[in-house]
C-alpha cells in the first residue's frame, strides 16, 4: 500500500498527532532528497548535518533537559517513498504531505493539529538582453514549510529556491537578533521574509521591462514600432508573478492577526512586517497588470489609426488618378463631333486641365491631412 493510503488511514483516529516516540528505522528514513538536517538548541546549531531520525532523537533528548530545541530538515523535490519515513516520524498530516510531494499548489497557510503548513511561490527574474514575444521573464518554483512545536521541514520544488544562504545567515546571527532562539515560528517568518524580499527584487526588475515597453508604444512610430507580441508576453509573465503574490497576502495577514493565534504574540509583529512588504509588492504588480492592459489597448488603437491613415491616403491618390482616367476615357471614344477634337491646341489644353485639376486636388488633400 502506498504512503498516501497509509497516511490517510491514520486520519480516522481523532487523537492529537505527535512526533513519533519510536526511533527505529522507518521506510524512507534517510531520503536522498535531504539537503540539510540539523538540531538547534537555544538558537545555535547543536551539531553537523544528521539524519532525520537522529534529529528527532536529539530533540527528544534535549527536551528532557529543557525547552528550546527543534530540528530543521530541508528537502528538495522528494518522492513519496523518500518522504514517507519523515512524514510518519513527525506525524505530518496526509493532506499536507500530498500537497508537498506533488506541488503545483496555491500559496496558502493551513493548520493541522497544532502544526502549520505553508505554501510559498518562489520567483526568480530571468535575465535577457532584449524582450521578445517568447522571452521568459519570471521563473517560479514552490516552497512548502511544515512548522511544528519542535521541528521545521521545508520542501523545495525548483532549482532557484535554495534556502542555504538563509540558513547560514540565521546561524551566523545567533548572537544578534537571535531569531532561531524563538523556535520554528521564527524560521517560518525568516522563510516568508526571504520569499517576499525576492518578490521586491523581481518587481524592481520588472519595472524596467514595463518602462521599456511603455516607451516603445508611445515613441511616435505611427503604431508600427511596437510588436504587440512583446506586450502580451510581458503581460503573461506579470500574471504569473501576480498568481504568486496575491494569494499569499491573506495568509500573511492571518499570521499577523492576534485573533488568529496561529503563532506566538511575540512573532506576530514580525509577520506583520512581512505582510506590509507583501502588500507593497501586490500593489506594484497590480499596477503593472493595469498598465500593460492600457498599453495593449493603446497599441491596438495606434494600429487602427495607422490603418485609417493608410486608407485615407489610398483614397486620396485614387481620387487624383480618377481625373486623368475619366478625361482620357472620354476622349478615347473616337466620336467625330467632340470639343477640341479638331483644334490645334486641344491636346495641350486637355493635358493642362488634367494637371491643374490633379495639383489642386493634391493640395486640398494635403491641407486636410489626407496626404
Amino acid at each position: 500500500m502506498s504512503m498516501m493510503h497509509n497516511l490517510r488511514a491514520a486520519v480516522v483516529r481523532p487523537a492529537r498527532r505527535r512526533v513519533s516516540d519510536s526511533f527505529e528505522p522507518l521506510p524512507g528514513d534517510t531520503p536522498s532528497a535531504v539537503v540539510d538536517c540539523a538540531v538547534y538548541q537555544q538558537g545555535k546549531r547543536a551539531a553537523e548535518t544528521c539524519s532525520p531520525r537522529e534529529a528527532a532523537r536529539q530533540v527528544k533528548a534535549a527536551h528532557q533537559l529543557g525547552p528550546g530545541s527543534f530540528s530543521w530538515i530541508g528537502l528538495h523535490e522528494p518522492t513519496e517513498a523518500e518522504f514517507e519515513g519523515i512524514a510518519q516520524r513527525f506525524g505530518l498530516h496526509p493532506l499536507a504531505v500530498e500537497d508537498a510531494v506533488h506541488a503545483h499548489q496555491r500559496p496558502k497557510v493551513e493548520r493541522y493539529d497544532g502544526m502549520l503548513f505553508a505554501v510559498f511561490k518562489t520567483v526568480r527574474y530571468v535575465e535577457h538582453e532584449q524582450l521578445t514575444p517568447t522571452s521568459e521573464v519570471v521563473e517560479t518554483g514552490e516552497l512548502m514549510v511544515f512548522a511544528g512545536p519542535d521541528f521545521v521541514i521545508t520542501v523545495r520544488h525548483g532549482a532557484h529556491s535554495s534556502l542555504r544562504e538563509l540558513r547560514h545567515r540565521l546561524e551566523a546571527d545567533s548572537e544578534g537578533t537571535g531569531l532561531l532562539a524563538k523556535g520554528p515560528a521564527a524560521v517560518l517568518h525568516a522563510i516568508a521574509d526571504h520569499v517576499v524580499d525576492n518578490y521586491l527584487l523581481v518587481a524592481d526588475r520588472l519595472q524596467n521591462d514595463v518602462d521599456e515597453i511603455e516607451y516603445d508604444v508611445f515613441a511616435n512610430k505611427g503604431g508600427r514600432g511596437t510588436d504587440v507580441g512583446r506586450v502580451y508576453q510581458l503581460k503573461r509573465e506579470v500574471l504569473e508573478f501576480k498568481r504568486a503574490v496575491t494569494p499569499l497576502l491573506r495568509p500573511m495577514l492571518q499570521l499577523a492577526e492576534p485573533t488568529a493565534r496561529l503563532v506566538d504574540l511575540d512573532m506576530q509583529k514580525y509577520f506583520r512586517d512581512v505582510a506590509d512588504h507583501l502588500a507593497r509588492v501586490s500593489e506594484q504588480v497590480h499596477g503593472f497588470d493595469e498598465l500593460l492592459n492600457s498599453l495593449l489597448q493603446a497599441n491596438l488603437a495606434q494600429v487602427s489609426v495607422a490603418q485609417n491613415e493608410d486608407m485615407r491616403k489610398i483614397t486620396a491618390w485614387a481620387a487624383i488618378f480618377a481625373v486623368p482616367t475619366m478625361i482620357t476615357g472620354v476622349y478615347g471614344m473616337n466620336f467625330e463631333h467632340m470639343p477640341e477634337l479638331k483644334s490645334t491646341y486641344g491636346y495641350p489644353t486637355v493635358l493642362g486641365a488634367i494637371v491643374v485639376i490633379c495639383v489642386g486636388m493634391y493640395r486640398g488633400f494635403r491641407r486636410n491631412g489626407w496626404l
